[in-house]
């Protein structure tokens, strides 16, 4: 195989693929990337057998061929070539030549025979959505998918279709995240569970414009989402998602009203004293029109205090904040809603429309 291509549409690419090369495998071939040459573009596939990447570099292919180069070494060798024009070569002993101006690397490659190859599905029916937009919806949820296996369902996200309507769920037992979107036509009905790791990937893999258009596809097993040059499949988790309608309720005691922002800097300024290990909640004291927060640990304390607009009567809780955190960071909104009916109950964060919703379940605490 021969081909030639310029180093930074080289380097873009293998920066994408990488992303699906297993950091721990006992089949050597996964991690290597897959080169197939043909007319003029490069294909490269790398696959970790749970998620795969195919994406595309434009090139002059003089020489069509196939071959698997270690990925980490093919990445080293073409970030810190020059700035110019790479050629590269292989000959039937799978040994590569790699040219970039006065620089020449030979390597050894393999057959590309033994490469697990993504799986085949049926593009037909095809669900179109706005990269911004989807984008937008992982970053906004996928903070609060489980970190760790214990519960494979809560290790990825509910994708969900009903008709012209997007709802992502995220979940980790203590807090979960909701975004609902619409979309520009009728997609019929779907429900998938897809994995955190694919999802944080496509994220970092979506332009994020909003002219931009990413397509999905599903099969039973699996999920492909198709953006210019380049495609992600995913294999799905098995399984019944669990049922957040009945986890999230309207009903509330106290509701306040207060500046997103402000609520976002307090929270800031406590998190200076804050460590998960400690479990120490934020205190919510919501009293007439004024929110006091204090948390007291033992690397030091925090109180202050925010005005609020309050429907209800007054409430103490105890609330996670790198929880809250976590929600006011995605939401776009000047002012947010707080609902909560007790101390021992889950606290609702959402706008009227319920386009968001973020429940955080409390936590005990002594005064």
């Amino acid at each position: 195989m021969k081909f030639i291509a310029s180093k930074t549409d080289l380097m873009n690419s293998i920066a994408i693929a990488l992303r699906a090369v297993p950091a721990h495998t006992t089949m050597p071939i996964l991690r290597c990337i897959l080169i197939e040459g043909r007319g003029n573009s490069l294909k490269l596939t790398t696959n970790d057998s749970e998620f795969g990447i195919e994406t595309y570099v434009t090139g002059t292919v003089e020489d069509p061929g196939t071959i698997a180069v270690d990925a980490k070494i093919f990445s080293e060798i073409i970030r810190r070539l020059p700035d110019e024009i790479v050629n590269f070569r292989s000959d039937e002993s799978f040994n590569i030549e790699i040219t970039c101006g006065k620089t020449k690397i030979n390597i050894a490659g393999q057959s590309g025979e033994e490469f697990a190859a993504l799986p085949n599905i049926e593009m037909d029916d095809c669900i179109t959505i706005s990269q911004f937009t989807l984008k937008n919806l992982i970053t906004q949820t996928i903070f609060s998918i489980a970190s760790n296996d214990n519960n494979k369902l809560m290790s990825g996200e509910l994708f969900e279709i009903k008709g012209s309507i997007l709802r992502m769920v995220a979940l980790d037992g203590h807090r979960i995240a909701i975004r609902r979107v619409a979309l520009k036509e009728d997609f019929g009905n779907h429900r998938v569970i897809i994995p955190g790791k694919t999802l944080s990937e496509l994220a970092r893999t979506l332009s994020g414009e909003m002219d931009e258009v990413a397509k999905i596809y599903l099969s039973k097993n699996y999920i492909i989402f198709d953006i210019p040059g380049t495609r992600l499949v995913s294999r799905l988790i098995d399984g019944e998602y669990f049922n957040v309608d009945q986890m999230i309720s309207s009903d509330y005691e106290t509701k306040i009203t207060i500046n997103r922002q402000e609520l976002q800097g307090c929270l800031d300024r406590a998190a200076i004293f804050f460590r998960e290990n400690d479990k120490k909640p934020i205190v919510l004291d919501l009293r007439s029109g004024e929110l006091e927060l204090s948390l007291d640990t033992p690397q030091g304390s925090f109180n202050e205090k925010l005005d609020v607009e309050k429907q209800g009567p007054d409430m103490v809780i105890g609330l996670n904040p790198k929880f809250m955190s976590d929600a006011l960071k995605v939401i776009e909104e000047e002012s947010v809603g707080l609902y909560m009916i007790n101390s021992k109950a889950p606290c609702f964060i959402r706008n009227e429309d319920e386009t968001y919703v973020y429940l955080i379940l409390p936590v005990n605490f002594v005064r």
